[in-house]
């Protein structure tokens, strides 16, 4: 074991979590079969070897999925409300072990620790919203044509959803799909990230218990493990009414395309190139901590970090200046350390990334303000910790139209109306989240209305980056289409059903058909 994971006892945090060596890579029951090769972890914050996971087979894939289907027929017959209190229990687990889950999540995928601990709290936050909404599945009634009958509509459990989610929020994302589709009757196969894969045994071990101890039936709450071609197992497998895929455009594409084959559902969360515009209006001090933040956080690998700072040529030179200035003030290190504000980058493919955008923005004419780098030395032995940079450039530069998942702010000037800045922010193939800065009202109400931000989130006077489980999250364009958490979007899992009821002894017939026998 590594001295930073002596120090911040991480063993502790995996045996809280029931992740150890004697059970890692074997089966957990029903929920988890993996007999493959081991997948092992090893952290980005300072290279160390973590643990190891077995991958799921083909042949363990059969029998996930199988179990899975045979235990959603005895889900669904569970009350909407007795499928919450299991929710609820499993959110009082969250809450008991949140310390512990949060460090590996920090250790494991490199954010900083209170992100870590942000991320289980947003975990706690979608059960909470899901216990409620387990008494709240409403459907319409409606007035029919014909005397004697009643119309309404109900909504009932779909199937066995695909969860597929990213290296970057390694639980929540899982959460906010799980949670919604337990309550609304679903059972759920979760393939987390191969790079994060330890974090996805400890919710699944927590579910696991949880669940035996309310006599759920098995394989409501599965995992997969492995690399791509075990995402191909679940995009191809009828069984799969819903895959629910977060991760890049490419990706997503090949599933949508896939499970279209099919005519099966998808609900895609895909790439960001989130820009924040500051009107000539706009609270310097406030912009600075959103876009900082929005920048740097989770070292820039956040769907809806902010990559592009539209700038007025007013205010150009001032928010220039004190955004450079404030980059001096980024503390990079250990992530578990809170004094620091930066942690690592996932792994060195990420790193090469990095570099190639920097590169190229200065191929294309780019000129850097904050030079970037990898950093060396005494605490940096992983080879993933990097330098945030910033740089001046243009909206059309092909790296500019990229996302690059590493800490890179594009710099942007507009003149004119908030009309110019819009067709800036807008011109981008990924439509996730946006947001402007201003004190005035007429831009602000511009930026939301149909003309203004063509993004999935739009906000004023706070970052990119960030939602809030109480609203729909997703994007358009090549974000994919697709809304999670709160809102109305518990109605992806489940399928929409109306009914008629003919009360009377006699049938009429819609239209005043006439069909005398």
């Amino acid at each position: 074991m590594s001295d930073i994971a002596k120090k911040y006892e991480i063993d502790k945090a995996l045996e809280a979590l029931g992740v150890t060596d004697e059970n890692l890579g074997t089966s957990t029951g029903a929920a988890f079969f993996a007999s493959g090769d081991f997948i092992e972890s090893y952290s980005p914050v300072d290279g160390a070897y973590i643990g190891k996971v077995k991958a799921t087979t083909k042949e363990d894939y059969e029998k996930v999925a199988a179990t899975a289907h045979e235990g959603f027929k005895a889900w669904r017959k569970w009350t909407a409300p007795a499928r919450g209190e299991v929710v609820r229990q499993f959110n009082d687990e969250l809450r008991r072990l949140k310390a512990p889950l949060g460090k590996l999540v920090s250790y494991e995928m490199g954010k900083s620790y209170q992100e870590g601990l942000g991320e289980v709290q947003e975990m706690i936050d979608i059960c909470d919203f899901a216990v409620g909404l387990s008494r709240q599945l409403y459907g319409l009634t409606m007035h029919s044509e014909r005397p004697g009958h009643r119309m309404y509509e109900q909504w009932h459990p779909l199937g066995v959803v695909g969860v597929i989610s990213a290296f970057n929020f390694p639980v929540a994302v899982w959460s906010w799909n799980t949670a919604l589709a337990w309550v609304c009757g679903d059972a759920c196969i979760w393939k987390g990230s191969e790079k994060t894969p330890l974090t996805s045994v400890a919710c699944q071990k927590i579910a696991a218990r949880v669940f035996d101890k309310n006599n759920v039936p098995a394989g409501i709450s599965s995992l997969v493990t492995g690399d791509y071609q075990v995402g191909e197992y679940m995009t191809n497998d009828e069984r799969l009414p819903l895959i629910s895929a977060t991760g890049s455009t490419r990706m997503g594409k090949i599933v949508a395309q896939t499970v279209a084959k099919r005519l099966g559902k998808t609900l895609l969360e895909l790439g960001g190139n989130n820009a924040i515009i500051v009107t000539p209006d706009a609270d310097i001090k406030n912009t600075v901590i959103g876009a900082v933040f929005g920048a740097v956080g989770t070292c820039g690998q956040r769907c809806t970090s902010t990559r592009r700072l539209i700038i007025h040529e007013s205010v150009y030179d001032q928010v220039k200046d004190a955004i450079v200035d404030a980059y001096k003030q980024i503390r990079i290190g250990n992530p578990l350390d809170e004094n620091n504000h930066v942690g690592p980058l996932i792994d060195k493919d990420s790193v090469s990334n990095y570099l190639d955008a920097l590169k190229q923005v200065k191929e294309e004419g780019g000129n850097v303000l904050v030079e970037g780098g990898v950093l060396e030395g005494k605490g940096y032995e992983s080879g993933c910790y990097v330098k945030p940079a910033i740089a001046e450039a243009e909206n059309h530069f092909k790296i500019v139209q990229h996302e690059t998942f590493a800490p890179i702010l594009y710099i942007i000037k507009y003149s004119g109306s908030i009309e110019n800045a819009m067709e800036l922010q807008n011109g981008v193939r990924q439509g996730l989240s946006s947001a402007i800065m201003t004190n005035n009202l007429r831009e602000a109400e511009y930026f939301l209305s149909a003309e203004g931000s063509d993004c999935g989130i739009a906000n004023v006077n706070i970052g990119t980056s960030g939602a809030e489980i109480g609203g729909a999250f997703g994007g358009e364009k090549d974000t994919g289409g697709g809304r999670e958490s709160g809102s109305d979007a518990w109605k992806i899992y489940m399928r929409r059903q109306t009914n008629t009821i003919n009360y009377t002894t006699e049938l009429p017939l819609a239209q005043g058909i006439k069909f005398d026998l």
